[in-house]
């Protein structure tokens, strides 16, 4: 791993604590992560349920759960340093802590029983899956069609979603629906259901397959069709605060955390394709000298290095504002939009270092360049970040149309 004089630590940021739970994140990533990417990532297969395991015992899930419900009860801040970490191995290993971290406020059930939901949560024993997309419907949540609609104490859902990572491995679904076919074009008329099953299977009465992709492995990301499927209606499917109908707006809300974890993830990337290409270059011998001696690799080592530093002080800033309360979309918008594309390029910089190394599944680098890629597709794309970021420091535009 990299020297960490290369990371400039930042004693603002970097308490005691903070370097401790990262140290752990980046040993147990080097000795347990990487070792399963490198073999499993070009079978794209699935990470293997003893690795989730070893991540819960971390406390790992529980980061951001209250340590009353067996969470550590930590921020933003310590999140993103874990996930960081687990990036410079696997991306979808840094993801997967978010199917609890950011689940447990949706988890089904009342009283005890959900307590109980919640600690297992919290040790990577009962997990959630997000189903939001549509084939028609990816960034604009507020136009969803996928119905649910009312029977007694139950939700009956009907529709189509798309993009759901994890469907099959997760304990419960929730799923973002349309309870009224009108709307507000605004997110009103919506709910959050969410739908428990058992491990290893798709609810009843929904059909899916796998998404053929070319990254992201790990894990699998599904296409569902709904048809009649029954959950018991409950108070946390509405948006905190909003009353029922604003599920689009509660998830809007919830990017803002998302998109700093996906700085996080797209760092992590980063940091790995620049210490592999930082290793290869030295130990790669062309014209009599290692080819970190030429100053065109050296130039793009030093570039890609000043850049993974930003991308890293802003997360640091940005994780601060959400754990004061401070942060705004246009904070957690600008974070992810600078450390997506920063991530693609150090990748890229770092797969042409390695050469035809790079463009084989024997090296990492592939696998971050793949992975990095759809760092600046999901979460919100990165022209919708720019779309934010404009109207935060712009205002909406003023000619009907123009967006």
């Amino acid at each position: 791993m990299a020297d960490d004089a290369m990371r400039l630590e930042n004693p603002g940021y970097l308490t005691p604590e903070r370097i401790m739970i990262r140290d752990l994140a980046r040993e147990f990533t080097h000795a347990e992560v990487l070792p399963v990417a490198n073999r499993l990532d070009p079978q794209k297969a699935d990470m293997p349920r003893e690795l989730i395991e070893k991540m819960g015992d971390l406390g790992f899930f529980g980061i951001l759960i209250p340590q009353e419900y067996g969470g550590l009860g930590l921020g933003a801040f310590e999140y993103c340093l874990v996930a960081e970490e687990l990036a410079r191995g696997w991306m979808s290993v840094a993801s997967i802590i978010a199917r609890g971290n950011s689940f447990y406020r949706s988890i089904p059930g009342e009283g005890p029983e959900r307590e109980a939901k919640i600690r297992a949560m919290a040790q990577g024993r009962y997990l959630g899956a997000a189903s939001l997309s549509e084939p028609s419907t990816g960034s604009d949540l507020s136009s969803v069609s996928c119905m649910a609609r009312r029977e007694g104490d139950e939700w009956v859902i009907t529709g189509s979603k798309y993009w759901c990572t994890f469907a099959d491995g997760a304990d419960f679904i929730s799923v973002l629906c349309r309870i009224d076919p009108r709307g507000d074009g605004g997110g009103s008329g919506t709910v959050s259901v969410s739908v428990e099953k058992p491990k290893g299977e798709l609810p009843k009465g929904c059909t899916g397959a796998p998404i053929p992709k070319i990254g992201y492995f790990g894990w699998k990301t599904w296409e569902l069709h709904f048809d009649q499927v029954r959950a018991p209606a409950r108070r946390t499917e509405y948006a905190s605060g909003e009353g029922e109908g604003r599920a689009a707006r509660s998830v809007a809300f919830g990017l803002s955390l998302a998109r700093a974890h996906t700085a996080a993830r797209s760092i992590g990337l980063a940091q790995g394709a620049l210490e592999d290409a930082m290793a290869y270059a030295k130990e790669r011998v062309q014209f009599g000298q290692p080819i970190s001696d030429f100053q065109a690799i050296r130039f793009k080592i030093a570039t890609m290095a000043t850049e993974i530093q930003a991308a890293r002080q802003l997360m640091y800033y940005v994780c601060n504002e959400i754990d004061a309360g401070r942060a705004g979309r246009i904070e957690t918008s600008m974070v992810k939009l600078f450390a997506a594309e920063m991530a693609e390029r150090a990748t890229s910089e770092a797969l042409q270092i390695l050469g035809g190394a790079g463009y084989t599944t024997l090296h990492a680098v592939e696998r971050y360049w793949r992975d990095a890629r759809l760092t600046k597709i999901f979460e919100g794309t990165s022209e919708i970040q720019q779309r934010i970021i404009a109207d935060a420091l712009l205002g909406k535009p003023t000619i009907r149309g123009s967006n």
